[in-house]
């Protein structure tokens, strides 16, 4: 059974912007939520957030080689049926964690669409055209989040927050029947699954974001925080142990001795830290800093689509002239540069804004599809659903990190400039952690308190634009390094596979 390569590829595209854009499209719906009859706290909303990053995160892998296993359209199928059952959850939560276990639901879907999506196309694209569509779906995945932001401000305009998630349930549905038409069977790979690693990585994940998300509120030096990451650290260490030691990992950690696929993974992973951490921060701020309505904050990071829409098909070719360390270090200069100068325009017009957000779109442009290709040709092409799953990990954890850290260091930078700037708020009572919670404590405070607001989100995206920049030099050091020390992609073999070598 065939499908048309290029009805696969818009295909799994859609099913993708879907899953992608739903990690961005929640950041719109923040202050209402925050206004909610849930009354969720500065952490409880990252969580509502997260939580299904989290899921999406440490799943993709497990779901990838599922697909390898049972089948690849199977999975994807299943995946878009829990994402949809998932959404609906969501949206008849009257409490946090009624909400919390629909995200989480609706996580695990995506885990099971993302990896298998792409493995889906790899297998029905030939080899001679495999590199541009990789390129495309690539871009489509940066492009998912944009796609989140505009879908999802159109229909919180419309309705309240739950219309969000009832809106993607039919979305997924209707992505469902297209792949059961739409696209080929492929054959399968006897992979085991290794669902101890991925329980232990995903433990792992909670563990350390939970440390990072109750840090301003518990205090770093609490023992809330001190256990979170010490036993972040110790299920870490213990993921890798069990990895080394079974015969079929799920992940083998040994492939990261392979420099270009380590520094590429790196590359993944820092480059959705700083795109979606800024998502989360930017929806919330257009509305608040800007008085933007919801729609219009949607559609206000448009103009960070421009270049991938336009130049995202010219980057293998770029690649291929120039060379794929500095196509990769002109991409983290170029967000990097973005992001710090989003933080000087926020009192800026919105012109000015915009401008910089063509050019974190122009660094998205040159990094996505050369470091999706880059860990694609790091693993054989049997071992499709563990590459896809792999460079999804990397994303995912990268979104779900970087909107902890930036949330985090919103919250404290807020409340440090709320002290300063509006005192009367913070002495009402319990000291403020969200613009609700702040207006709700002083309502004739207004100004005040959206001005520490924002100098909060100035101060946590001059960090993060560092942070992006800093690591994306080391990347490209490991990246020289790699290169002089081989010539082409390293096998690197798992333990039974050098044995049976021997």
């Amino acid at each position: 059974m065939t499908g048309h390569p290029g009805r696969v590829l818009a295909c799994v595209s859609l099913c993708t912007v879907l899953v992608v854009g739903f990690v961005a499209s929640i950041n719109l719906a923040v202050p209402k939520l925050a206004a909610s009859s849930m009354h969720p706290t500065a952490s409880q909303l990252l969580w509502i957030v997260d939580a299904y990053v989290i899921l999406f995160a440490c799943l993709v892998i497990p779901a990838g080689a599922l697909g390898d296993r049972i089948g690849r359209k199977g999975v994807l199928l299943s995946g878009l049926v829990i994402f949809a059952l998932g959404a609906v959850v969501s949206a008849v939560a009257n409490d946090v964690p009624v909400m919390l276990v629909g995200r989480a639901v609706t996580g695990i879907g995506a885990a099971c669409v993302l990896p298998n999506a792409l493995a889906v196309l790899i297998h029905a694209t030939e080899p001679a055209r495999r590199q541009h569509a990789i390129a495309i779906w690539a871009a489509m995945s940066g492009i998912g989040g944009v796609i989140g932001n505009v879908g999802g401000g159109a229909i919180l305009t419309a309705g309240s927050w739950r219309w969000l998630f009832a809106a993607v349930a039919p979305i997924a549905a209707g992505c469902a029947i297209w792949v059961a038409v739409g696209t080929p069977r492929s054959s399968r790979h006897d992979r085991s699954l290794d669902l101890p690693a991925a329980a232990l990585l995903t433990l792992a994940t909670l563990a350390l974001l939970l440390g990072i998300t109750q840090g301003p509120e518990h205090g770093w030096t609490s023992a809330t925080v001190i256990g979170a990451f010490g036993a972040a650290v110790v299920l870490f260490a213990t993921w890798v142990i069990t990895e080394l030691r079974v015969r079929h990992p799920l992940l083998d950690p040994r492939l990261f001795k392979i420099p270009a696929l380590r520094a590429a993974s790196l590359g993944m992973l820092i480059v959705f830290f700083g795109m979606f951490g800024f998502f989360y921060l930017n929806a919330s701020l257009m509305q608040y800093g800007r008085g933007f309505t919801v729609l219009q904050a949607g559609l206000g990071v448009l103009p960070m689509t421009v270049p991938l829409v336009a130049g995202a098909r010219y980057v293998p070719s770029l690649v291929r002239r120039a060379g794929e360390r500095f196509v990769i270090g002109l991409a983290f200069l170029t967000i990097g540069v973005g992001i710090y100068g989003l933080a000087t325009a926020l009192h800026q017009g919105y012109p000015v804004y915009a401008c910089w957000l063509v050019v974190v779109g122009v660094g998205a442009t040159l990094s996505l599809p050369t470091l999706t290709a880059a860990i694609s040709a790091a693993l054989p092409r049997e071992r499709a659903g563990v590459a896809g799953g792999l460079q999804s990990t990397t994303r995912e954890f990268g979104s779900a990190l970087g909107v902890a850290v930036i949330g985090t260091l919103l919250t404290s930078r807020f409340v440090h400039h709320l002290s300063q700037d509006a005192p009367g708020v913070v002495s009402a009572g319990r000291t403020p952690r969200t613009v609700a919670e702040a207006l709700a404590a002083a309502p004739g405070r207004h100004d005040a308190v959206i001005a520490a607001y924002t100098s909060g989100a100035a101060s946590a995206l001059r960090i993060v634009a560092v942070l992006v920049l800093v690591v994306g030099v080391l990347i490209i050091a490991e990246m020289t390094w790699a290169a002089r020390r081989a010539t082409g992609p390293v096998a690197v073999p798992t333990a039974p596979e050098k044995a049976n070598a021997r």
